[in-house]
């Protein structure tokens, strides 16, 4: 025993330094070998020794803790009889039995360790036994040679050295049913001691393929999903993504041997994890930009369609329209890149679509076409009439009894210019009007030249002289009072009619 316990120390010392990937539990069908000894714990054995025994099993796990084992042996157990030497029988002969126990064992194991694994064992079988010597006072009536019932029962140390190979030392007590093993009855024995017995270890190794059902680096898959799949029973994330080979297969039905199984330039591990984008999916938010493009070339939202929120997807502007998908409005024009595309039709990319010097975004505000560039220019001060009325054109100075424009006169006519060319489709009529002082005939022939006058300046100015007409109405419908000096100034005018 001193022997045995030796090397158990000596194992799990081994089993500490020892690297592998699997345990016991994993184990499937396999057999083993183990060589060592026996103790006899018979009747009349008094001087044990210690005799060879060989044992081969088949082994297999069917439960997480648990191991059925089959086994065969050989041996032999031997000792000296001193009891017959004081009874007259001076050789001190002795008792050598050959053994062949058949037995089925359970294996426990409740702890298990990556590198090495205790177990204690128990069963039962028979032992076919075969007395080579028998001592001085054997019963004649006993058998020496037959078969016995036995129960095994001990403890071993699995120790792993490779995924399918184990060293393995176990020991342990054997009774047997009967006290035939060396042919004495109890009756003439001088040192009875109850039913035969003998105690064993055996070292050796252990040979076993991984269980079907096993799930070695613990992935979620067992070994056989993992050999339909094609996966690394051996490492729990095949390809590297991020995800467990389980957590692929059963929870996002993606693909354990690809890293990206969509192709869109993330793995799926960052994806599930980082992002949380579709990973059968390239395109999760359906904006026409894989999810790789918009995490890593775009910086866009690839949760989002419309990262900027400008009313334009992502995909449309880096594709489409060439907008920044990061910035609602790209030109800086005051309108989004949506209310350019899709509802005003301008440019997204110019702040002045139509090259007026007006930005869109203001000329919307003015209320101004953005894709006509006539009129970004504001309007210059003008004159307000209606078709079928009149305006005086308070301002506007002669020389007494001339018509000679006076340059005090300047700003109204341009007013008058003004109106005319900031619109085309006007017409009008330039009347003259005179006081009631002097000939009526003279005042006509001057008023019609004063009105001359002043569509002349007009014509000059590059108003078509169709859309002008002059005429002269003297002294009538005054709209002072020609008796006083302020009355007849009034009277002395010119009017804008408005003829269209």
């Amino acid at each position: 025993m001193k022997h045995f316990t030796a090397l158990c120390i000596l194992a799990l010392l081994f089993a500490l330094v020892v690297p592998t990937s699997a345990q016991f539990k994993d184990v499937g069908l396999g057999g083993g070998i183990g060589f060592g000894g026996v103790f006899g714990q018979t009747d009349d054995l008094v001087d044990k020794e210690s005799r060879f025994l060989a044992r081969a099993f088949l082994r297999y796990g069917f439960a997480d803790v648990v191991q059925g084992e089959l086994g065969v042996g050989l041996g032999r157990m031997a000792g000296s009889n001193r009891v017959g030497k004081f009874e007259g029988n001076q050789d001190g002969s002795n008792a050598i039995a050959q053994i062949v126990p058949i037995d089925f064992r359970l294996l426990l194991s409740p702890f298990s360790f990556t590198n090495w694994n205790p177990f204690i064992y128990a069963g039962a079988g028979v032992i076919h036994y075969d007395m080579e010597e028998t001592p001085g006072n054997t019963d004649p009536s006993v058998k020496k040679k037959g078969w016995l019932g036995y129960a095994p029962a001990g403890i071993g140390i699995q120790i792993r050295l490779d995924d399918n190979t184990a060293f393995e030392m176990s020991g342990g007590f054997n009774y047997a049913f009967n006290d035939n093993l060396n042919t004495i009855t109890s009756a003439s024995q001088a040192n009875a001691t109850g039913k035969d017995a003998y105690w064993n270890f055996l070292i050796g190794l252990t040979v076993a393929g991984e269980s079907g059902s096993a799930d070695p680096d613990g992935d979620g898959l067992t070994n056989r999903e993992e050999k339909q799949l094609g996966t690394d029973k051996k490492n729990p994330d095949s390809d590297g993504d991020g995800l467990s080979d389980g957590d692929e297969v059963h929870k996002y039905r993606t693909n354990p041997l690809l890293a990206d199984t969509d192709g869109d330039g993330l793995s799926d591990g960052d994806e599930v994890l980082k992002y949380k984008t579709d990973p059968l999916k390239a395109d999760t938010d359906g904006d026409g930009l894989s999810d790789g493009d918009e995490v890593y070339k775009h910086k866009t939202d690839p949760l989002k369609a419309d990262t900027d929120g400008d009313g334009l997807s992502d995909g449309d502007e880096v594709l489409k329209y060439k907008t920044d998908p990061l910035k609602a409005d790209t030109d800086g024009d005051g309108l989004s890149d949506g209310d350019e595309v899709l509802k005003y039709k301008t440019d997204p990319l110019k702040a002045d679509t139509d090259g007026g010097s007006v930005n869109d975004g203001q000329e919307i505000a003015n209320k101004t076409n953005p894709l006509d560039p006539t009129d970004d220019v504001p309007k210059k001060k003008e004159i307000k009439v209606e078709v079928g009325k009149a305006i005086v054109l308070e301002g506007i100075v002669f020389k007494t009894g001339k018509w000679d424009i006076e340059p005090a006169s300047e700003e109204i006519l341009e007013q008058a210019f003004n109106t005319l060319d900031q619109n085309k489709d006007v017409q009008v009529e330039i009347r003259g009007y005179t006081d009631n002082v002097g000939n009526p005939a003279s005042n006509m022939r001057l008023s019609q030249r004063r009105a001359d006058a002043v569509k002349a300046w007009l014509v000059k100015k590059g108003i078509p002289a169709d859309r002008v007409a002059s005429k002269g109405y003297g002294d009538t419908n005054p709209i002072g009072d020609n008796k006083t000096a302020d009355g007849r100034q009034k009277n002395r005018r010119i009017e804008f009619f408005r003829v269209k």
